[in-house]
Parts: C-alpha cells; sequence; structure tokens
C-alpha cells in the first residue's frame, strides 16, 4: 500500500511539477529583504549541493545551508491548501524550491530519497513556519494555521547534484529504518523525547542542527 501512494494516489509516476526560484526582496512593513518570493522557472536548473543555482537565500543562520538545502511541497498538500486559502495555488508561494506531483507531505518521513536523472535528494527535517512566512502570506495567524494543517514542507539536503527540469519524473524511495515522518517531526519540534523516540530520531539521517540538540539531551 505505501509503495502504491508513492506513486500518487492516482497510479502514475511521480514528477516534477515545478522548479522555483527567487531574488531578494523587501516585505511590507519589514526593514529586511527575504528570498521568499519564489516564482516557477522555465527551462532547466542546476541543483549543486547549495541548492537551486541562481536562488536567492537571505539570511543564511536559519535557511540554506548543506542540510536544508532544498524545500520540497508535495502537490497534494498544495491541493489541500488550495481548498483551505479558496484560491488558486501558484508554485512558490510558500516558497518551496520544487514541487512534485502525486506527494502527500505527511507520507515522508527523515531519510526518505527522491531521485530524479542524476539528481538525488535526501529528506532531513520539515519546515516550521517563521514571522517571515506569515507576512509573506499577509496572515499574523498563518504560523499557528500552517502549524495545525501539520503538513508540513520537505527540507533536503544534496546527496547527487544534477541538473532538474519541469516534467521529469521522479522516484521516492522510502527510508529503510524507523520512520519520523514530517508531522511527527512538527509535532515534536523543541520538545524534549523519550530515550526510545530520541534514539529513533538519532537513527535517522536527521538535520545535523536537530542531531546537536538531540544528543545534547542525551
Amino acid at each position: 500500500m505505501e509503495r502504491k501512494r508513492n506513486r500518487g494516489r492516482i497510479g502514475h509516476p511521480m514528477k516534477i511539477l515545478a522548479l522555483c526560484t527567487g531574488n531578494p526582496e523587501r516585505l511590507a512593513g519589514k526593514n529586511y529583504k527575504t528570498g521568499i518570493f519564489k516564482h516557477a522557472v522555465n527551462g532547466a536548473v542546476m541543483i549543486d549541493t547549495e541548492g537551486l543555482v541562481g536562488d536567492a537565500i537571505c539570511n543564511r543562520k536559519h535557511h540554506g545551508g548543506v542540510d536544508q538545502a532544498v524545500y520540497i511541497e508535495g502537490s497534494l498538500t498544495l491541493d489541500w491548501w488550495s481548498r483551505e486559502l479558496r484560491r488558486p495555488y501558484e508554485p512558490g508561494t510558500f516558497g518551496e524550491n520544487l514541487v512534485i506531483s502525486g506527494l502527500d507531505n505527511r507520507d515522508v518521513a527523515v531519510g526518505d530519497r527522491f531521485v530524479s536523472g542524476d539528481l538525488t535528494l535526501e529528506v532531513t527535517s520539515c519546515r516550521m513556519p517563521c514571522a517571515t512566512f506569515a507576512a509573506r502570506m499577509a496572515d499574523p495567524k498563518f504560523v499557528k494555521r500552517y502549524t495545525a494543517a501539520a503538513r508540513p514542507g520537505l527540507y533536503c539536503r544534496v546527496i547527487s547534484g544534477g541538473v532538474a527540469e519541469a516534467g521529469t519524473p521522479v522516484e521516492h524511495q522510502p527510508f529503510s529504518g524507523e520512520k519520523v515522518t514530517m508531522p511527527e517531526l512538527m509535532k515534536t519540534f523543541g520538545r524534549q523525547l523519550s530515550e526510545v523516540d530520541r534514539a529513533r530520531y538519532l537513527a535517522a539521517p536527521i538535520h545535523y542542527k536537530l542531531r546537536a540538540i538531540l544528543e545534547a539531551q542525551c
């Protein structure tokens, strides 16, 4: 059943629906620039260990880096948000780099891989909403709304770089170990874990910052 869902609910292989990059832009009412304003691009894009070549990352303390190089949203999750927001969803609205067809964010775990040609991405952590995201959405309550939805986007490291383009097939390879799903990771973020759960989290290829926090709890 899991493999069936990983190929999309209508039985077709997954593919890249959109590749999105952004330029530094100033948020209304803010005195800083952000790269959260992403827009779908035409043609092929090179992806290396730092992410999509040409994509703006303004606050490198909290964004970007090798374990947060690419941000993915699944099309099934974005369809849900389109209904929730009562308007069509334009690729890049959440600041994502890739939209993958037939993917529900809730089905993804740390260590899952997405393979498209030479490109291999490995999931490291979930997206935690912030004030910049709320400002981008022009909704001061959007952090709570996004958290309550429990459908967080996926941050990935680049295992092998390559050229990506909308329309190319993607294979979702589930992690072979014990699962730490995106909704669970969001729910437990910043909390003290049990010894059993901490061991399970550390057994997965989790984001290095989260790993350091968990190891400090031992």
